[in-house]
């Protein structure tokens, strides 16, 4: 007998995507949860609409709202998706396999990207995904931008790609990474980064290099080698605006301390 499984989701106006998303896995999950953090657009009623079990709750940052929305679940075995990727028939079936007879208590499986007005070619290499896991195997990353589940448990693999309908344009995924590099300022702060303007040079052209050539990204033609400039600029902006911090962190210490000071 198969295993029951959770679908769960983390939402916020995310009405374009979610029917897909949701009817992805129609026939394969036993329940979908899906925590939603204030939409205004017709998600709430899309989710309705597919069965789904609708909870919202304040936005905690993207690991923690993960977490609450995997504790929402009723199953052992959760298949975590967002509002923007959907399963196709490939990795619906291999997924209803697994579950028959699961060999590991956690899976990976290969996400393939929308290049804006194509998709990535299927000989390029996908990044894999940890997405199927027993949730009591899993914790989250501290990330506050890419947090991800993490689990000492071995790992098996699931070699039939899902899809990530992300950015259909190019404005689209410059806001995502402006938004992005900006959101893991105070992060990276922390971890005190040195040699930052040697990493803006040297990290954007490895970047473009690991995605363009490495990852076979040039095989879809000019959306590959545009994505792969913009995740080099992505590269760039996060050392870039984290050298500006220090840089206004360091001007408002020195300011500081040569104000004068009213001695008692």
């Amino acid at each position: 007998m198969a295993e029951p499984l959770s679908v769960v989701v983390t939402t916020l106006d995310n009405a374009a995507t979610l029917a897909q998303c949701l009817g992805s896995v129609a026939g394969l999950a036993s329940e979908i949860v899906v925590l939603d953090s204030g939409s205004r657009d017709d998600t709430e009623a899309i989710a309705r609409a597919h069965g789904a079990r609708f909870v919202v709750e304040p936005f905690k940052g993207y690991g923690a709202q993960k977490a609450s929305a995997i504790a929402h679940a009723a199953h052992d075995w959760v298949l975590l998706l967002d509002a923007d990727e959907a399963l196709d028939e490939a990795s619906r079936a291999a997924i209803r396999a697994v579950l028959e007879a699961p060999a590991f208590r956690a899976y990976t499986l290969p996400r393939r990207e929308q290049l804006f007005w194509t998709w990535q070619h299927v000989h390029a290499k996908h990044n894999a995904m940890l997405r199927l896991f027993d949730r009591r195997c899993v914790r989250f990353g501290t990330s506050a931008i890419h947090a991800a589940p993490e689990t000492d448990v071995p790992v098996g693999r699931i070699d039939a790609p899902f899809l990530h309908h992300g950015e259909p344009d190019i404005a689209t995924k410059v806001a995502k990474i402006n938004h992005y590099s900006s959101g893991l300022v105070e992060e990276k702060l922390a971890q005190g980064y040195r040699w930052l303007r040697l990493r803006m040079v040297l990290q954007p052209p490895w970047q473009f290099a690991k995605n363009y050539v490495f990852k076979r990204r040039f095989l879809s033609g000019t959306a590959g080698f545009i994505a792969s400039v913009t995740e080099a600029y992505y590269v760039f902006l996060k050392y870039a605006k984290v050298h500006e911090a220090q840089r206004r962190h360091g001007d408002a210490s020195r300011k500081a301390a040569a104000r004068p000071r009213d001695d008692a």
